[in-house]
């Protein structure tokens, strides 16, 4: 072609490395984009996480294993504990009124729960709440700057059990739905949600226990079930 000269190959192997150096810039081409993104998903899923401890009424934030701040905290009531178990944030809203400054919600799926401010501060590190995790409204706005959308929030403690029935949601439903799954007593989904489905398992399994069969989950069938404290 008029004007493009080839570039001069020395003794010295200059076309072999020319060659090798094209492969590695191809090479390069194709492996950054998945370079990339694993290292952004790293710092999504594991560099940040918070750790909500139910029975210390405590949130705590984690950056790449090491905790980094911590909250007092107001949690659920007994009628209507905190749900424990493994969440993400799904959205991020600034608010006002009683529910304070700041929202951080939570992928529960048997309801509406998150992490906000409050305008009564002093029931922060109560067990007072229909099962939202409240701070200080400094505490949240400061934790609200520090989390994105899909960092992982792992909510801990003693585990509830209150007598649930057709119609209740929480916790303790998702458990008696996973115990009957493995049992085999349960095909649907460990939503946390009591159906009618799912009270029909409870009766045939009771039954098998030589329990009334009511479908009602109280303390005899928490036992029967493994699922007493201690069990």
């Amino acid at each position: 072609m008029s004007g493009v000269r080839a570039l001069p190959v020395g003794r010295d192997g200059t076309r072999r490395t020319l060659r090798r150096l094209a492969l590695l810039a191809v090479l390069a081409g194709m492996l950054a984009p998945a370079l990339l993104l694993a290292h952004r998903s790293g710092q999504a899923v594991a560099a940040v996480r918070i750790v909500i401890e139910v029975d210390q009424r405590r949130l705590t934030l984690w950056e790449d294993g090491k905790p980094v701040r911590s909250f007092p905290a107001a949690v659920g009531k007994t009628a209507t504990p905190t749900p424990l178990g493994h969440w993400t944030i799904v959205s991020k809203e600034r608010w006002s009124g009683g529910f304070g400054t700041r929202w951080l919600g939570l992928s529960v799926p048997w309801g509406h729960y998150g992490i906000h401010g409050t305008n009564r501060p002093w029931t922060v590190g109560r067990a007072v709440s229909h099962g939202c995790i409240r701070l200080r409204n400094a505490d949240v706005e400061a934790l609200f700057e520090l989390v994105r959308v899909g960092t992982p929030v792992a909510i801990v403690g003693t585990a509830s059990r209150r007598t649930v029935y057709e119609g209740d949601r929480g916790s303790e439903v998702r458990e008696v739905q996973a115990r009957l799954g493995q049992l085999g007593l349960y095909a649907g989904a460990a939503d946390g949600v009591f159906g009618s489905e799912l009270r029909r398992s409870v009766e045939r399994f009771q039954a098998r226990q030589g329990l009334e069969p009511d479908g009602i989950v109280g303390p005899a069938t928490y036992r029967a079930l493994g699922l007493a404290p201690g069990g």
